[in-house]
């Protein structure tokens, strides 16, 4: 037996040691799970901050904030007219004056390019605020309250998936391909694809409401007297957005491309729109004479659904621990 009056017996000695650890992996792990400011980190905040160290999602950040830039404020990158064209420039090489040459018609390609940044956007934006709010509104109801209601939006569901987007929206805007109204056109391309493009997201939307409708936060919400407005807007709402974010950044870029494909059709966008799609359209007939009509705006569509659609996986690998 020690003679140290202050030695604590074995039992006890163990008992202290095995506390001051516990002590230390504890205050190690509030010191990981807390932000510089001292408060705690949640799911979104832990994600940007995974962004922020992934260069793919900084190099497809980067991207889409220039090419949103270029459609809302095109004259930053050139001052000529899109519209301006004259035979007698008809396939020019590139020059100094136009940096990727002239058009069959005469038009700046490079100045085409640019501006046509901004039909796509408006165009894939749109139909992904369609798409969100169909899919979150059916997906919630159908989630959260099951039995008939869930069947229902499930059939319905599985009538539109069976409708191939691109399919569906040639039938769709081939009944207005004699429209004039730009505004209308556009509103129309925005309505196909949406109406066709929410099934999947709808899906996502459901299977996380259905994991989260019988956690013990949403249950204790409703024995507090939560309606079930309330509890779907407020407890599983917000927990089931990060992966329909995912999903819709995705989708972004597949609506851009979509919309290029009616374009190239003849039945999307059309004059006074400048849509990259149109200007292939119109480059691919004399492809073999000039490549620079063609190849200039499909360079900058495949730059931009890439760019949609690594930041999507960029997104989906930060919000999914499984995948950290």
């Amino acid at each position: 037996m020690s003679s140290d009056p202050n030695a604590l017996p074995p039992n006890d000695e163990r008992a202290a040691i095995a506390e001051g650890e516990a002590a230390s992996t504890e205050k190690r792990v509030t010191a990981e799970l807390t932000e510089v400011s001292g408060r705690p980190r949640s799911l979104a905040s832990d994600a940007f901050r995974d962004l922020r160290k992934n260069p793919i999602a900084i190099i497809s950040a980067v991207i889409i904030v220039i090419l949103v830039v270029m459609a809302i404020f095109p004259t930053l990158f050139t001052h000529k007219d899109p519209t301006d064209c004259a035979l007698g420039r008809s396939l020019k090489p590139p020059s100094s004056e136009a940096w990727f040459g002239y058009n069959f018609q005469g038009c700046d390609i490079y100045a085409r390019t640019i501006h046509g940044a901004r039909a796509s956007l408006m165009v894939g934006i749109g139909s992904v605020i369609v798409v969100a709010f169909i899919a979150i509104v059916l997906g919630m109801l159908a989630g959260y309250y099951g039995g008939l209601a869930d069947a229902i939006i499930a059939r319905f569901t599985d009538i539109i998936l069976g409708i191939p987007l691109l399919l569906g929206a040639i039938v769709i805007l081939s009944g207005f391909k004699n429209n004039s109204n730009m505004w209308l056109g556009l509103l129309m391309v925005i309505a196909a694809l949406g109406l066709l493009g929410w099934t999947s997201a709808m899906r996502i939307v459901r299977g996380s409401v259905l994991s989260a409708r019988n956690q013990d936060y949403v249950q204790a919400a409703r024995m507090l007297g939560a309606t079930n407005w309330r509890i779907m807007t407020r407890h599983i709402g917000p927990n089931a957005m990060a992966p329909v974010i995912v999903v819709l950044t995705i989708a972004l870029g597949s609506f851009i491309a979509t919309e290029a494909t009616l374009s190239f059709l003849g039945i999307g966008l059309k004059p006074p729109w400048i849509s990259w799609g149109g200007d292939i359209a119109d480059a691919t007939a004399r492809v073999r004479n000039a490549l620079g009509p063609v190849l200039f705006p499909s360079s900058f569509l495949a730059l931009t659904v890439l760019a949609f659609i690594m930041l999507g996986d960029a997104v989906r690998e930060a919000f999914d621990p499984k995948l950290r």
